[in-house]
Order: C-alpha cells, then structure tokens, then sequence
C-alpha cells in the first residue's frame, strides 16, 4: 500500500506531531508499505530518513503524490495540503492529536472549516476525550511512545520522590505543584522535586520557590533528553503532570510509566488515558486535591508497587509497532471502504 503522510511539521522542528510522523512512517515501512511524507517545515540539515520526505512542496507536486498514493493520512488536519483531494479522490484518513478550536474553547473560521470537512475522512482519536470533541465519530487509538528509549534501570536506585517534565509556561501547571510542595510542608513531608524543562516562565518559579520558602526542595535542571533523560526518570519515585488545560494526551506519561514512574496528573481532557491504572488523577487546578494525592502516595510507599505491576498490561497497547499496528487497520478499512 502506498501511503503519504501529510505532517505540518516534522524533523528539525521538535514536538510530539513530528516525532510521531517519523515513528508511523518507520513502522509503515517495517510492515513493508511505501510511504512518503510531505511536511511545511524546512530542512537545517541532511538526516536521512528510510522514506521520503517532500518539504513544503508546490501544487503541481501535492497533485502528482495525491495520484502515487493509495491512502492520504493526515496526522492532524491541515488546511493548507487538504485541497488537492478536491481534484483528486483517495482515501482520506486524519488523526486528531488536539482539539479542533482556539486555545480558549472558542471556534474560528479555520475550526469550522476543519469541522465541515471531516465527514469526508476517516477519523483517528488519540483520546476519548478528544474523540468526544469531534462532530464525527473516530477510532480511538492512543498515542504511541519511544518504547526502545524509555525503559527501567533497576541498577539505578530510586532515592528521589517528584519530577517534573515539560515546557516551563503558565498551562503545565508547575506553580501548582510548588504550591502543593508548601502545602505538604505544612502536613510535615518535604519530598524533594526535580523540574525538567525551560520556558519563559523559569524566573518566576524560582521566586516562587524561594517566596513559599521550598527552594531547597526544588532543582531546576534544565532540558535533558536521550538517555540522560531516560537514568535521571528512572530515579524518581512519581511523576507529576499538573496541567491546567485540558491535555488532548500525555506521552511524557507513559514515558514516565516506562521508567517505573507511577503518575499524578490532571484529570482533564486525554491525560487519564495515558494514566491509565499506572497513577492515579486530580481535578485540573485543584492544589488541595494534589496535595493530598501526593500526601497519600508519599506516606504509603507500597501502593506505588502496586501501580508499577500495572505498568506491564498498560505499556505494551503504547509501543510504537501496536499502535502502528492499529492505525494500519484503520488505514486499510478505509481503502477497502473507497473501492
């Protein structure tokens, strides 16, 4: 089957869109279909990848690959590569990795066109909150993560308590939880937290540390990736995911499970789903609430056992091959569907 892959944006950009287009399209290729990837973003550099990649590609070029191909996916919808399905017909399969509005829940006109076009595709939901946004229904098919990076190090103790992954601004929520950490002070536990990330918010965290008198319980360590990300996850006892929007997913939590992380996070939008039983949730922004999860996990050491175990039936649905596995079949339903 020959597929092509629209991905708005893609390697050197950095984002779960574009590594996930390169994992679908690697694993499309090891189930030994043709594959070839059109993206907006353009090249820094000469990486080699084992598909083709056409960047931002001119109408003359997205006509000829629409007639090469014999499926169309789109992960995520883009305005800006749907058209040539007007003059061409193909299967049209589009996965949702967000919510289709503005970033405070309203609809603009982009919205309402994505909207209008997607009883015309075959829909992909990467959450069942995100799927129960859509006019339309969809397959839910949760995100995939880099099963062959993430793994447990049992040689490597596990003697700190919090860690915190991601982008330091106002909607991942790491205010709350250094909130929370001045909360469990006063219940008398002084957990210490790691802060994985920047952002523009880093200076204002910092005094907000030292204003709630916890900065001796906070490292801000900066961004770290690979296999340094990997040894510094593996010795963390809980990963706190404490955003205020409502995540359409949550891969940092699955990779936090897969280093024997058990997970604290929002309950709101996706991010249950990449829970899963592997941690446990909290009303988004609710600081007392995640105090107390904390305070029950950190003054009972033996329930994150148990959370641990659940790990091994909830990561295997996630690696990169199951879930590839899964968009396959939706992708070849919808091609035997058009014929």
């Amino acid at each position: 089957m020959k597929i092509l892959i629209s991905s708005h944006v893609f390697y050197p950009s950095v984002g779960g869109i574009e590594t996930i287009s390169e994992m679908l399209g690697q694993e499309f290729i090891c189930q030994e279909h043709e594959v070839k990837l059109i993206t907006q973003t353009a090249a820094t550099d000469e990486k080699n990848f084992p598909f083709e990649v056409i960047r931002q590609p001119q109408p003359q070029q997205l006509l000829s690959l629409l007639w090469w191909c014999d499926v169309y996916f789109h992960n995520n919808i883009s305005l800006k590569t749907v058209w040539p399905l007007l003059a061409i017909r193909r299967p049209w399969v589009v996965a949702h990795r967000t919510w289709i509005s503005r970033l405070d829940g309203t609809l603009g006109w982009q919205d309402y066109l994505k909207r209008s076009l997607l009883p015309f595709a075959t829909s992909i939901s990467i959450s069942r909150a995100v799927a129960n946004h859509l006019p339309v229904s969809s397959t839910v098919i949760g995100n995939p993560y880099r099963d062959h990076l993430f793994y447990e190090m049992p040689e490597l103790p596990r003697e700190r308590e919090l860690v915190f992954v991601g982008r330091l601004v106002s909607d991942k929520g790491v205010g709350l939880l250094i909130e929370a950490l001045k909360e469990l002070k006063e219940k008398g536990l002084t957990p210490k937290l790691t802060v994985i990330g920047t952002g523009c918010e880093l200076k204002k965290l910092e005094q907000q540390a030292q204003g709630l008198n916890v900065e001796a319980q906070v490292s801000f360590v900066g961004t770290k990736t690979g296999l340094e990300l990997v040894q510094l996850l593996n010795q963390h006892q809980i990963m706190v995911v404490p955003s205020l929007w409502a995540e359409p997913f949550g891969i940092v939590a699955l990779e936090g499970i897969a280093c024997g992380c058990v997970v604290v996070g929002s309950e709101g939008g996706g991010l249950k789903d990449a829970i899963g039983p592997c941690g446990i949730t909290f009303p988004n922004g609710d600081v007392q609430a995640l105090t107390q999860r904390l305070f029950e996990l950190l003054s009972n050491l033996d329930k994150l056992v148990d959370y641990r175990e659940k790990a091994k039936e909830h990561l295997p649905k996630h690696t990169s091959a199951e879930v590839a596995k899964a968009y396959l079949r939706v992708i070849e339903s919808a091609v035997n569907r058009d014929q």
